[in-house]
Protein backbone atom coordinates (compact mmCIF):
# COMPACT_ATOMS: atom_id res chain seq x y z
CA UNK A 1 0.00 0.00 0.00
CA UNK A 2 2.42 2.64 1.15
CA UNK A 3 4.43 1.98 -2.23
CA UNK A 4 1.44 2.51 -4.13
CA UNK A 5 0.81 5.58 -2.66
CA UNK A 6 4.47 6.56 -3.41
CA UNK A 7 4.43 6.00 -7.02
CA UNK A 8 1.00 7.91 -7.39
CA UNK A 9 1.93 10.70 -5.66
CA UNK A 10 5.19 10.80 -6.61
CA UNK A 11 3.79 10.69 -10.65
CA UNK A 12 1.16 13.04 -10.00
CA UNK A 13 4.01 15.69 -8.87
CA UNK A 14 6.20 14.92 -11.60
CA UNK A 15 3.00 15.05 -14.48
CA UNK A 16 2.03 18.77 -12.80
CA UNK A 17 5.94 19.74 -13.02
CA UNK A 18 5.78 18.91 -16.56
CA UNK A 19 1.91 20.29 -17.70
CA UNK A 20 2.41 23.46 -15.60
CA UNK A 21 3.78 25.53 -18.40
CA UNK A 22 1.31 24.13 -20.74
CA UNK A 23 -1.94 25.36 -18.12
CA UNK A 24 -0.50 28.76 -17.25
CA UNK A 25 -0.70 29.14 -21.09
CA UNK A 26 -4.18 27.69 -21.95
CA UNK A 27 -5.61 27.47 -18.42
CA UNK A 28 -6.06 30.53 -16.63
CA UNK A 29 -8.79 30.26 -13.85
CA UNK A 30 -9.76 34.21 -13.73
CA UNK A 31 -11.69 35.08 -10.47
CA UNK A 32 -15.99 35.41 -10.74
CA UNK A 33 -18.74 35.15 -8.23
CA UNK A 34 -17.94 31.55 -7.20
CA UNK A 35 -13.83 32.28 -6.56
CA UNK A 36 -12.65 32.51 -3.41
CA UNK A 37 -9.24 33.50 -5.20
CA UNK A 38 -8.18 37.41 -5.93
CA UNK A 39 -5.83 36.58 -9.09
CA UNK A 40 -6.07 34.32 -12.13
CA UNK A 41 -4.24 31.06 -11.28
CA UNK A 42 -3.74 27.92 -13.53
CA UNK A 43 -6.49 25.05 -13.56
CA UNK A 44 -5.70 21.55 -14.66
CA UNK A 45 -4.12 19.96 -12.24
CA UNK A 46 -6.44 17.05 -12.20
CA UNK A 47 -5.04 15.96 -15.53
CA UNK A 48 -2.09 14.92 -13.34
CA UNK A 49 -4.12 13.76 -10.02
CA UNK A 50 -6.54 11.29 -12.33
CA UNK A 51 -3.72 10.57 -15.07
CA UNK A 52 -1.46 9.46 -12.21
CA UNK A 53 -3.91 7.44 -10.44
CA UNK A 54 -5.40 5.30 -12.99
CA UNK A 55 -1.62 4.97 -14.92
CA UNK A 56 -1.03 3.42 -11.09
CA UNK A 57 -3.16 0.78 -10.75
CA UNK A 58 -2.72 -0.27 -14.18
CA UNK A 59 1.15 -0.66 -13.87
CA UNK A 60 0.09 -3.09 -10.69
CA UNK A 61 -2.72 -4.70 -12.44
CA UNK A 62 0.38 -5.47 -15.07
CA UNK A 63 2.89 -6.49 -12.70
CA UNK A 64 0.26 -8.78 -10.49
CA UNK A 65 -1.11 -9.92 -14.10
CA UNK A 66 -4.60 -9.33 -12.81
CA UNK A 67 -7.11 -11.08 -15.07
CA UNK A 68 -9.40 -8.98 -17.76
CA UNK A 69 -12.06 -9.93 -15.69
CA UNK A 70 -11.60 -9.14 -12.48
CA UNK A 71 -10.35 -5.25 -13.94
CA UNK A 72 -13.53 -4.94 -16.22
CA UNK A 73 -15.35 -2.64 -13.82
CA UNK A 74 -12.19 -0.87 -13.25
CA UNK A 75 -11.80 -0.12 -17.15
CA UNK A 76 -15.06 0.48 -17.69
CA UNK A 77 -14.76 3.62 -14.52
CA UNK A 78 -11.25 4.71 -16.06
CA UNK A 79 -13.18 4.89 -19.47
CA UNK A 80 -16.11 6.96 -18.22
CA UNK A 81 -13.08 9.05 -15.89
CA UNK A 82 -11.13 9.78 -19.18
CA UNK A 83 -14.56 10.90 -20.80
CA UNK A 84 -15.69 13.05 -17.69
CA UNK A 85 -12.12 14.68 -17.53
CA UNK A 86 -11.92 15.50 -21.59
CA UNK A 87 -15.70 17.07 -20.46
CA UNK A 88 -14.40 18.58 -17.35
CA UNK A 89 -10.87 20.36 -19.91
CA UNK A 90 -13.28 21.70 -22.30
CA UNK A 91 -15.51 23.31 -19.96
CA UNK A 92 -12.29 24.77 -17.85
CA UNK A 93 -11.16 26.50 -20.88
CA UNK A 94 -15.01 27.05 -22.52
CA UNK A 95 -18.03 26.79 -20.42
CA UNK A 96 -20.80 24.33 -21.92
CA UNK A 97 -24.07 24.66 -21.72
CA UNK A 98 -25.38 23.17 -18.47
CA UNK A 99 -28.10 20.45 -20.41
CA UNK A 100 -25.27 19.11 -22.29
CA UNK A 101 -22.44 18.98 -19.17
CA UNK A 102 -25.31 16.84 -17.53
CA UNK A 103 -26.40 14.62 -20.31
CA UNK A 104 -22.59 13.62 -20.86
CA UNK A 105 -22.13 13.13 -16.43
CA UNK A 106 -25.31 10.83 -16.79
CA UNK A 107 -23.72 8.74 -20.07
CA UNK A 108 -20.33 8.12 -18.28
CA UNK A 109 -22.27 7.63 -14.74
CA UNK A 110 -24.68 5.30 -16.16
CA UNK A 111 -22.40 3.27 -18.19
CA UNK A 112 -20.22 2.65 -14.35
CA UNK A 113 -23.45 2.17 -12.78
CA UNK A 114 -24.82 -0.74 -14.96
CA UNK A 115 -21.30 -2.47 -15.57
CA UNK A 116 -20.95 -2.65 -11.98
CA UNK A 117 -24.08 -5.30 -11.47
CA UNK A 118 -24.23 -3.49 -7.93
CA UNK A 119 -27.74 -4.27 -5.31
CA UNK A 120 -27.68 -2.28 -2.27
CA UNK A 121 -31.48 -2.31 -1.91
CA UNK A 122 -34.22 -4.74 -0.98
CA UNK A 123 -34.67 -7.17 -4.05
CA UNK A 124 -38.54 -6.48 -4.00
CA UNK A 125 -37.31 -3.45 -5.53
CA UNK A 126 -36.85 -3.67 -9.42
CA UNK A 127 -33.17 -3.43 -10.59
CA UNK A 128 -34.23 -0.75 -13.54
CA UNK A 129 -35.85 1.38 -10.44
CA UNK A 130 -32.49 0.70 -8.59
CA UNK A 131 -29.88 1.71 -11.12
CA UNK A 132 -32.21 4.56 -11.70
CA UNK A 133 -31.82 5.56 -8.54
CA UNK A 134 -28.40 4.97 -8.55
CA UNK A 135 -27.14 7.06 -11.55
CA UNK A 136 -28.92 10.07 -10.09
CA UNK A 137 -27.51 9.16 -7.00
CA UNK A 138 -23.95 9.31 -9.16
CA UNK A 139 -24.74 12.23 -10.98
CA UNK A 140 -25.30 14.15 -7.95
CA UNK A 141 -22.19 13.34 -6.02
CA UNK A 142 -19.99 13.91 -9.31
CA UNK A 143 -21.60 17.43 -9.65
CA UNK A 144 -21.29 18.11 -5.49
CA UNK A 145 -17.53 16.81 -5.62
CA UNK A 146 -17.12 19.36 -8.55
CA UNK A 147 -19.38 21.95 -6.59
CA UNK A 148 -17.62 21.92 -3.58
CA UNK A 149 -14.21 22.16 -5.24
CA UNK A 150 -13.64 25.80 -4.93
CA UNK A 151 -11.11 26.85 -1.89
CA UNK A 152 -7.28 26.06 -1.28
CA UNK A 153 -6.78 22.58 -0.30
CA UNK A 154 -10.47 21.52 0.60
CA UNK A 155 -10.43 18.46 -2.12
CA UNK A 156 -7.37 17.36 -0.55
CA UNK A 157 -8.87 17.69 3.12
CA UNK A 158 -12.06 16.01 1.57
CA UNK A 159 -10.92 13.25 -0.38
CA UNK A 160 -7.79 11.70 1.14
CA UNK A 161 -9.21 10.54 4.47
CA UNK A 162 -12.11 9.35 2.30
CA UNK A 163 -9.86 7.16 -0.28
CA UNK A 164 -7.70 6.64 2.61
CA UNK A 165 -10.10 5.00 4.66
CA UNK A 166 -11.62 3.25 1.96
CA UNK A 167 -7.90 1.58 1.47
CA UNK A 168 -7.75 0.60 5.21
CA UNK A 169 -11.50 -0.66 5.17
CA UNK A 170 -11.85 -2.11 2.21
CA UNK A 171 -10.00 -5.75 3.53
CA UNK A 172 -13.19 -5.29 6.18
CA UNK A 173 -15.51 -5.31 3.63
CA UNK A 174 -14.14 -8.12 1.54
CA UNK A 175 -13.54 -5.61 -1.59
CA UNK A 176 -12.35 -7.31 -4.70
CA UNK A 177 -9.09 -6.00 -6.38
CA UNK A 178 -9.04 -3.37 -7.62
CA UNK A 179 -10.43 -1.46 -4.82
CA UNK A 180 -8.41 -0.81 -2.17
CA UNK A 181 -5.78 0.13 -4.94
CA UNK A 182 -8.05 2.23 -6.52
CA UNK A 183 -8.12 4.20 -2.97
CA UNK A 184 -4.59 4.63 -2.19
CA UNK A 185 -3.72 5.30 -5.77
CA UNK A 186 -5.84 8.14 -5.75
CA UNK A 187 -4.89 9.19 -2.03
CA UNK A 188 -1.41 9.10 -3.45
CA UNK A 189 -2.26 11.51 -6.26
CA UNK A 190 -3.86 14.04 -4.25
CA UNK A 191 -1.19 14.16 -1.58
CA UNK A 192 0.88 14.40 -4.63
CA UNK A 193 -0.73 18.07 -6.19
CA UNK A 194 -1.16 19.00 -2.28
CA UNK A 195 1.97 21.06 -2.33
CA UNK A 196 0.90 23.13 -5.51
CA UNK A 197 -2.46 23.57 -4.13
CA UNK A 198 -1.36 24.72 -0.50
CA UNK A 199 -2.98 28.16 0.47
CA UNK A 200 -2.39 30.67 -1.72
CA UNK A 201 -2.51 28.10 -4.62
CA UNK A 202 -0.70 28.08 -7.48
CA UNK A 203 -2.60 25.64 -9.26
CA UNK A 204 -6.21 24.25 -9.20
CA UNK A 205 -7.33 21.61 -9.71
CA UNK A 206 -10.22 22.59 -12.69
CA UNK A 207 -13.66 20.60 -13.54
CA UNK A 208 -10.62 18.47 -15.57
CA UNK A 209 -10.21 16.92 -12.18
CA UNK A 210 -13.05 17.33 -9.92
CA UNK A 211 -15.67 15.81 -12.16
CA UNK A 212 -13.65 12.27 -12.11
CA UNK A 213 -12.51 12.48 -8.85
CA UNK A 214 -16.19 13.05 -8.05
CA UNK A 215 -16.99 9.69 -9.92
CA UNK A 216 -14.03 7.77 -8.58
CA UNK A 217 -15.13 8.11 -5.34
CA UNK A 218 -18.54 7.27 -5.79
CA UNK A 219 -17.32 4.12 -7.50
CA UNK A 220 -15.79 3.03 -4.42
CA UNK A 221 -18.26 4.03 -2.00
CA UNK A 222 -20.79 1.83 -4.36
CA UNK A 223 -18.67 -0.95 -3.58
CA UNK A 224 -18.87 -0.37 0.23
CA UNK A 225 -22.64 -0.57 -0.31
CA UNK A 226 -22.81 -3.38 -2.13
CA UNK A 227 -21.23 -5.25 0.42
CA UNK A 228 -23.45 -4.14 2.76
CA UNK A 229 -21.56 -1.19 4.71
CA UNK A 230 -23.91 1.13 2.79
CA UNK A 231 -23.99 3.70 6.94
CA UNK A 232 -20.12 3.68 6.48
CA UNK A 233 -20.67 4.73 2.68
CA UNK A 234 -22.76 7.58 3.43
CA UNK A 235 -20.64 8.69 6.32
CA UNK A 236 -17.57 9.05 4.72
CA UNK A 237 -18.31 11.98 2.49
CA UNK A 238 -21.29 12.91 4.71
CA UNK A 239 -19.39 16.70 4.99
CA UNK A 240 -19.97 17.26 1.09
CA UNK A 241 -23.13 15.58 1.05
CA UNK A 242 -24.48 18.04 3.90
CA UNK A 243 -23.12 21.01 2.67
CA UNK A 244 -23.77 20.44 -1.14
CA UNK A 245 -27.30 19.03 -0.91
CA UNK A 246 -28.40 21.89 1.85
CA UNK A 247 -26.95 24.30 0.01
CA UNK A 248 -29.12 23.23 -3.16
CA UNK A 249 -32.41 23.25 -1.01
CA UNK A 250 -31.72 27.00 0.27
CA UNK A 251 -30.97 27.84 -3.10
CA UNK A 252 -34.01 25.91 -5.32
CA UNK A 253 -36.21 27.73 -1.75
CA UNK A 254 -34.76 30.99 -3.09
CA UNK A 255 -35.85 30.58 -7.15
CA UNK A 256 -31.56 30.70 -7.49
CA UNK A 257 -30.69 29.51 -10.60
CA UNK A 258 -28.71 26.45 -9.48
CA UNK A 259 -26.36 26.07 -12.16
CA UNK A 260 -24.84 29.80 -12.41
CA UNK A 261 -21.75 30.03 -9.93
CA UNK A 262 -22.38 31.31 -6.61
CA UNK A 263 -20.88 31.50 -2.89
CA UNK A 264 -23.56 30.21 -0.60
CA UNK A 265 -21.96 27.07 0.34
CA UNK A 266 -20.95 26.82 4.06
CA UNK A 267 -17.16 26.35 3.32
CA UNK A 268 -17.52 29.79 0.95
CA UNK A 269 -19.95 31.52 3.63
CA UNK A 270 -16.93 30.27 6.48
CA UNK A 271 -14.16 32.72 4.73
CA UNK A 272 -16.82 35.17 4.37
CA UNK A 273 -17.65 34.92 8.65
CA UNK A 274 -13.96 35.46 9.41
CA UNK A 275 -12.41 31.73 9.25
CA UNK A 276 -9.27 31.37 7.29
CA UNK A 277 -8.54 29.41 4.40
CA UNK A 278 -6.09 27.02 6.45
CA UNK A 279 -8.75 26.94 9.32
CA UNK A 280 -11.96 26.06 6.89
CA UNK A 281 -9.69 23.17 5.67
CA UNK A 282 -8.18 21.87 8.50
CA UNK A 283 -12.18 21.69 10.21
CA UNK A 284 -13.11 19.68 7.34
CA UNK A 285 -10.14 17.27 7.78
CA UNK A 286 -10.32 16.58 10.98
CA UNK A 287 -14.27 16.59 10.88
CA UNK A 288 -13.51 13.46 8.30
CA UNK A 289 -10.96 11.33 10.24
CA UNK A 290 -13.82 11.66 13.14
CA UNK A 291 -16.44 10.44 10.22
CA UNK A 292 -13.88 7.86 9.48
CA UNK A 293 -13.83 6.97 12.78
CA UNK A 294 -17.28 6.39 12.63
CA UNK A 295 -17.43 4.45 9.75
CA UNK A 296 -15.06 2.02 11.11
CA UNK A 297 -17.58 1.23 13.99
CA UNK A 298 -20.09 0.52 11.82
CA UNK A 299 -17.73 -2.18 10.41
CA UNK A 300 -17.14 -3.76 13.51
CA UNK A 301 -20.13 -3.60 15.22
CA UNK A 302 -22.66 -3.89 12.35
CA UNK A 303 -26.00 -4.29 14.42
CA UNK A 304 -28.65 -2.07 13.86
CA UNK A 305 -28.60 -0.22 16.45
CA UNK A 306 -24.85 1.21 16.20
CA UNK A 307 -25.83 1.75 12.63
CA UNK A 308 -28.14 4.26 13.45
CA UNK A 309 -26.43 6.15 16.14
CA UNK A 310 -23.10 6.55 14.00
CA UNK A 311 -25.13 7.74 11.52
CA UNK A 312 -26.77 10.14 13.60
CA UNK A 313 -23.75 11.08 15.32
CA UNK A 314 -22.47 11.85 12.05
CA UNK A 315 -25.08 13.75 11.17
CA UNK A 316 -24.54 15.91 14.68
CA UNK A 317 -21.05 16.78 13.76
CA UNK A 318 -21.07 17.67 10.07
CA UNK A 319 -24.41 19.99 11.69
CA UNK A 320 -21.95 21.62 14.25
CA UNK A 321 -19.51 22.33 11.61
CA UNK A 322 -21.60 23.52 9.43
CA UNK A 323 -23.35 25.86 11.70
CA UNK A 324 -19.81 27.22 12.88
CA UNK A 325 -19.10 28.32 9.78
CA UNK A 326 -22.57 29.90 9.24
CA UNK A 327 -21.85 32.49 12.03
CA UNK A 328 -18.54 35.08 12.64
CA UNK A 329 -15.52 33.99 13.93
CA UNK A 330 -15.97 35.34 17.81
CA UNK A 331 -12.11 36.58 16.80
CA UNK A 332 -13.09 38.45 14.50
CA UNK A 333 -15.92 40.30 15.82
CA UNK A 334 -13.92 41.61 18.55
CA UNK A 335 -11.28 42.53 16.37
CA UNK A 336 -13.83 44.44 14.14
CA UNK A 337 -15.36 46.29 17.24
CA UNK A 338 -11.64 47.21 18.21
Amino acid sequence: MVGVLLVASSLSAALILILKPLLLRYALARPNARSSHKIPTPQGGGIAVVGAALITVLILASVLKSSYGGLQPFLVLAGASIALAALGAVDDIRPLPAGMRLLLQAAAVTAVIITSGIRILPDWIPPSLEQALLIFGGVWFVNLVNFMDGLDWITVAEMVPVTASVAILSEMTYQPFPVAIVAIALSGALLGFAPFNKPAARLFLGDVGSLPIGLIVGWLLLQFAGKGALIAALLLPLYYLMDATITLFRRLAKRERVWEAHRSHFYQRATDNGFSVMSVVTHVFVLNLALAALAAVTLVWPSAPVQISALLAGVLLVGFVLRRFSHPRVTASLEASR
